[in-house]
């Protein structure tokens, strides 16, 4: 893993704000690192108010390292939090921000890795997939990939158009919704898995991200399945780094 203490902050101009959906936001930020990070790291935002209270946290980036010059995060709105309120309310282009990146070096993913490729996301928790995606695209195009993916509903599908233009324009690539509270909908459960498994074959990495108990549930689903443990990497969104 990266050490933060070893990454300095920097001032990051944002470039571009673009709405995602009803409570996600992309926002686009000019940095040093653009084109030197590995898809699945993400940065740590830092807000100071006047009086000098801090409020910190972690945000995957979603971009892909060939995208030189920006990287950008899809930051979705919580009812609580702190940074993620500044920045559905409040940010604005021009705006210079307090980051420091890239972090990680066990929830990643590049061409070098390989595959079959499966990805696993619940909610927001596809932002980081979304960057393993978009270098495959670039990069690896003829490794297979399949993501399944589990959201409310259809408005709430992050990256929507993409997601459908790569179902329809890369072979290699299969996307999988879990809509939850569309009529008919379920959860990812063991049918479910075991469907994108005999589509994809047996997966040389899985990456599984989403909230604590997200990513327990479909962690065991693949276990279950008799997904190797070693090839299976979590992420997980939420306590005091995800508002």
């Amino acid at each position: 893993m990266t050490d933060r203490s070893s990454i300095r902050w920097q001032e990051a101009e944002v470039v571009g704000i673009t709405p995602v959906t009803e409570r996600v936001k992309s926002f686009r930020f000019r940095v040093d690192f653009a084109d030197r990070f590995v898809p699945g790291q993400h940065v740590d935002v830092r807000l100071t108010a006047p009086d000098g209270y801090q409020a910190q946290r972690s945000y995957s980036i979603a971009s892909a390292p060939e995208e030189s010059g920006t990287i950008e995060l899809m930051i979705e709105r919580l009812d609580e939090g702190e940074v993620s309120g500044f920045f559905a309310n409040v940010a604005a282009i021009g705006d210079r921000i307090e980051l420091r990146g890239p972090i990680g070096g066990a929830f990643v993913w590049t061409k070098r890795d390989g595959g079959p490729l499966l990805l696993v996301g619940g909610g927001s928790g596809v932002v980081p997939l979304l960057a393993m995606l978009r270098h495959r695209a670039v990069a690896a195009p003829d490794v297979p990939a399949l993501l399944l993916y589990s959201a409310r509903t259809r408005s709430d599908i992050i990256a929507a158009d993409e997601l459908q233009a790569r179902t329809r324009d890369e072979p290699g690539f299969t996307l999988r919704l879990a809509l939850t509270r569309e009529p008919g909908g379920r959860r990812i459960d063991r049918a479910t898995m075991d469907e994108a498994l005999a589509r994809l074959g047996r997966p040389a990495h899985a990456f599984v991200c989403g909230s604590n108990a997200f990513v327990s549930a479909a962690s065991d689903l693949l276990v279950d399945a008799g997904v190797p443990p070693r090839t299976i990497r979590t992420e997980r969104f939420g306590g005091s780094l995800t508002g």
